[in-house]
């Protein structure tokens, strides 16, 4: 019985910690069944996506430092989107007014959903890390990962190099987290792939729903490639690095403020 209690508990933060994400898909669902009068669709759902981040912070359910670090990771992402839309390697081709260089502003805040999973479940399983590499091989890590889904249009894709170098960096990482009482832990790497393979799941689910198209999406949707979860793995590692860094920053000036 004590076993099912326990998931009975994680399962529940997770849901909890997925609101966010939620909140998104719930929209993109709606909104591609029941049309919006006087509005286009990509802006109805960055209006509903600012409320329902607004109703969060006003409810407690989100702090002030993690709006922060969804903020940024809009930022990352919006960019990101910005530059592969602009390669072609995916459009999103309804009409909208926040629409810039052909990306629509709510882009931004599926990446930011990303970080706001993540806070949230730091926060709800008071997760810790051991055998964290410290910043400066993380933040290198994390900058050569952002900076390859860029250059891989022009030089060879260090993909594959570069989960390798996960593995080597984080072999000896661990996350701790608890439920209930009990405490458990995961080698980071593992939670990594896990995520990952998730949110691959959704990109499904987004773009069956009109999020965005791949060029092979245009005539009739298919299952987005297999490949797209190695992507969403470096990606994961990236939202990590700044969550979990942001949190130790944090952590030591609580230390040198008490």
């Amino acid at each position: 019985m004590r076993p099912i209690i326990q998931l009975l508990h994680f399962g529940y933060h997770q849901a909890m910690s997925c609101i966010f994400p939620i909140a998104i898909f719930g929209t993109l669902a709606l909104s591609s069944v029941i049309p919006i009068p006087f509005m286009h669709r990509y802006d109805a759902i960055l209006i509903v996506l600012l409320l329902v981040q607004y109703l969060m912070y006003r409810t407690g359910l989100e702090t002030l430092d993690e709006i922060k670090v969804i903020c940024v990771f809009h930022i990352i992402g919006l960019t990101l989107e910005l530059y592969k839309v602009w390669m072609g390697s995916w459009s999103y081709p309804e009409l909208g007014y926040t629409k810039i260089f052909g990306v629509p502003l709510y882009s931004g805040f599926m990446y930011a959903s990303v970080a706001s999973f993540m806070c949230q479940i730091w926060r709800r399983l008071r997760m810790d890390m051991t055998g964290w590499p410290g910043l400066t091989s993380a933040a290198l890590l994390g900058g050569a990962i952002y900076l390859n889904f860029f250059t891989h249009h022009f030089i060879p894709d260090f993909r594959w190099w570069l989960t390798a170098l996960v593995f080597i960096v984080f072999w000896k990482t661990w996350i701790i987290y608890r439920v209930r009482e009990t405490t458990y832990r995961m080698p980071l790497t593992v939670a990594f792939i896990i995520v990952g393979f998730f949110i691959w799941l959704a990109e499904n689910i987004a773009t069956f729903l009109g999020a965005w198209k791949y060029p092979d999406q245009y005539q009739t949707w298919q299952i987005v490639s297999f490949s797209k979860i190695s992507s969403w793995f470096l990606l994961v590692i990236i939202s990590v690095i700044i969550v979990a860094q942001l949190k130790h920053v944090k952590a030591s000036r609580t230390v040198q403020n008490s």
